[in-house]
């Protein structure tokens, strides 16, 4: 299949799994057994599930051909060309694809005056009136593709303001752009550009990144150390006339050869193979020539050769606008579009899998408890009943007295169950100094000092050596109090479910490990930005300070997302305390209803014990279709499936839940 009827499958599953999640979300409502944490929990499965993000990267050197492999891949339904695409230079700002429903299509561009002014991308994003904004006609390709043109803009500026802006550098003289014959310097009218449209393959969640050449990637921090890392597949385009040249080489050693996943997500494509193709060769010679380029860029690259591919973008866009099939696969580009999605549509699958089956592991347990927790309180009210047969009034008073004192004496447990909060909540609160803002603040303080720093920064890289080694004890440290945390609770948990019969238990607490993983990933991204290339960019001042306002923001997301995960675990365990109290309270209630009815009326006690069967019997109906609807959340096809409303055992066990 290709990478579009992949991507679609995938999105089809994700709706399929969020709208089940949603029926199991009202199922276990009309039950009563989603609790503020389960509750919670499922909410963040679904945006999880629903709102899954899959970033491709397409990056080259001028003139290789991305824009037109990107038409070619996403874009040939509209029969002509979206993305501008011609000789020369064409994407001189960074251009992200997307669809966000809460915005009309449009085209948004950041004036690259912007570099100027001390803030982050990502906090631009947030000043929505700073964008120059387009409306777009997302069904009129001629406007759309017209719009898209603005991407290509380009200004001419003193040259001091262009070394400012980061294009020039006196060091490098063969990297600088074109300089006009009044002095001035070519530099791109746009810092960055955002496209949102509905296009089919975005509303599903994917995102397109379209990078400039190198000068321009070198000069936007945030792409080399933030948004190419976080990219889910890279594909890095050479020509297949030239191969790996210089300006291919940099970019490849300064900006993707360590980047995430140890490079399993990088394809890097051989474009234009068509500039091979002559009268004077046979198909073979042909493609001998593709397989020698393949297995030298292979090797420059260190990467396997099943890695390396060679298409003609422009001979694939025409074959799809043109329905030319045998033009299609001379272009190849049907096995790039394979090779991108067993690479990128696998990996996102078995991910977000792998997210779902705990999670849904977690919804089951939690229910199940609850459920546990009925059972047993009805199995003991059965057996109080079935022994007042035959028994006379007083007999029925003293029993009343005595469930009178068990729920005296529950009540005054609240105190036990306070003090068990209080250590929990200390514990917890140790866990968010660790991992809050004003710590992550300081570790940065440091390493801020020194990229700040006026000239050649000498021992960067020890710096931020040591502020990630700080940075790392962070999390580590959130490990061992989360594990301190889990031991209390389970202690604590085995002497409240031994004394009052609950079912609690406190669950595995998070792992640090992946955070642990993202931060090293980080690392590398901005250790890989440290090399001769950039020693001359870090020199400046407002650089360095981009620099350092796009690792704090990275570095925020991190810490936030593990934070994030402590309090969801730490409102499970307060949620699940809360849920059994209630569910004891309620107990009582239902044990003493029953000894006064049965005390008013003899014959009731037969008609009470009948009930408590029937509900018992509803009870396990209920934990079978629990279960069935687990299994069905992880069914790997999407099925037709009913919602539970419509199912006679969840009738019955509404009016269970009713009743009791």
């Amino acid at each position: 299949m290709s990478f579009n009827e992949q991507f679609d499958q995938h999105g089809a599953w994700r709706r399929e799994f969020a709208l089940r999640l949603k029926w199991l979300a009202q199922w276990l409502k009309e039950q009563g057994l989603l609790n503020a944490a389960v509750e919670d929990r499922m909410l963040r499965l679904q945006a999880q599930v629903r709102s899954d993000k899959v970033m491709v990267a397409f990056v080259a050197e001028f003139s290789r051909g991305k824009s037109e492999l990107i038409n070619a891949i996403f874009f040939a339904g509209y029969g002509r060309r979206i993305m501008p695409a011609s000789a020369g230079r064409t994407t001189m700002c960074p251009t992200e694809l997307g669809y966000d429903p809460g915005i009309a299509p449009c085209l948004r561009l950041l004036p690259i005056e912007t570099r100027l002014q001390p803030q982050a991308l990502a906090e631009w994003r947030l000043v929505p009136e700073k964008w120059l904004q387009i409306d777009l006609e997302v069904d009129n390709p001629a406007q759309l593709a017209g719009a898209l043109q603005k991407v290509a803009e380009v200004q001419h500026v003193p040259l001091d303001q262009a070394r400012a802006l980061g294009f020039w550098h006196d060091g490098s003289p063969e990297d600088n752009p074109p300089v006009a014959a009044d002095g001035r310097v070519e530099v791109p009218q746009w810092r960055h550009a955002l496209i949102n449209i509905a296009h089919p393959l975005l509303r599903q969640g994917l995102v397109i990144l379209d990078t400039p050449g190198l000068n321009a990637i070198g000069a936007e921090p945030e792409l080399t150390v933030s948004l190419i890392p976080q990219a889910h597949a890279v594909v890095f385009i050479l020509g297949a006339d030239t191969g790996v040249t210089r300006s291919d080489l940099s970019i490849w050693q300064e900006h993707l050869v360590s980047g995430a996943k140890g490079g399993d997500n990088r394809l890097i494509v051989l474009n234009k193979i068509d500039t091979l193709w002559d009268a004077l060769s046979t198909p073979g010679q042909v493609q001998a020539q593709i397989d020698r380029q393949r297995a030298e860029s292979a090797k420059i690259l260190g990467l396997p050769m099943s890695q390396i591919l060679a298409v003609s973008a422009q001979k694939g866009l025409v074959a799809k606008v043109t329905q030319d099939d045998a033009l299609l696969q001379a272009s190849q580009l049907p096995a790039l579009e394979a090779a991108l999605a067993n690479s990128l549509m696998g990996q996102r699958q078995d991910i977000l899998r792998a997210a779902v089956a705990a999670s849904v592991h977690e919804l089951k347990s939690e229910a199940a408890r609850a459920l546990n927790m009925r059972r047993r309180d009805l199995a003991e009210q059965m057996l109080e009943l079935r022994g007042l047969r035959g028994k006379n009034s007083t007999v029925i008073q003293h029993m009343r007295k005595r469930i009178e004192h068990e729920q005296a004496e529950f009540s005054g447990s609240s105190a036990r169950l306070h003090a068990v909060r209080s250590v929990h909540n200390a514990l917890l609160g140790d866990a968010v100094r660790l991992l809050g803002m004003p710590t992550l603040k300081a570790e940065l303080a440091g390493l801020t000092a020194a990229l700040k720093q006026p000239g050649i920064k000498l021992r960067l890289k020890k710096t931020y050596a040591e502020t990630f080694s700080s940075l790392r004890d962070a999390l580590q440290g959130a490990q061992a109090v989360t594990a301190e945390i889990q031991v209390m609770l389970d202690s604590a948990f085995r002497q409240i479910n031994a004394e009052f019969g609950f079912s609690l238990q406190a669950g595995r607490g998070p792992d640090m490990a992946q955070h642990v993983q993202d931060l090293e990933l980080i690392e590398q991204s901005h250790l890989q930005y440290l090399g001769l290339g950039n020693v001359l960019r870090l020199a400046q001042p407002g650089f360095a300070d981009r620099l350092v306002r796009a690792l704090s923001s990275r570095l925020r997301m991190v810490f936030e997302s593990a934070l994030g995960e402590i309090e969801l675990w730490n409102q499970s365990a307060s949620a699940q305390l809360d849920a059994q109290a209630r569910e004891r309270r309620q107990a009582f209630a239902r044990r003493l209803e029953a000894i006064e009815r049965i005390g008013q009326a003899a014959s009731t006690l037969d008609d009470r014990i009948a009930e408590l069967e029937e509900h018992e019997l509803r009870l396990r109906a209920m934990e079978n279709r629990l279960g069935e609807l687990a299994s069905q959340l992880l069914d790997v096809q999407p099925l037709a499936f009913q919602p539970p409303r419509d199912q006679p055992i969840d009738a019955a066990g509404a009016a269970l839940a009713e009743s009791t």
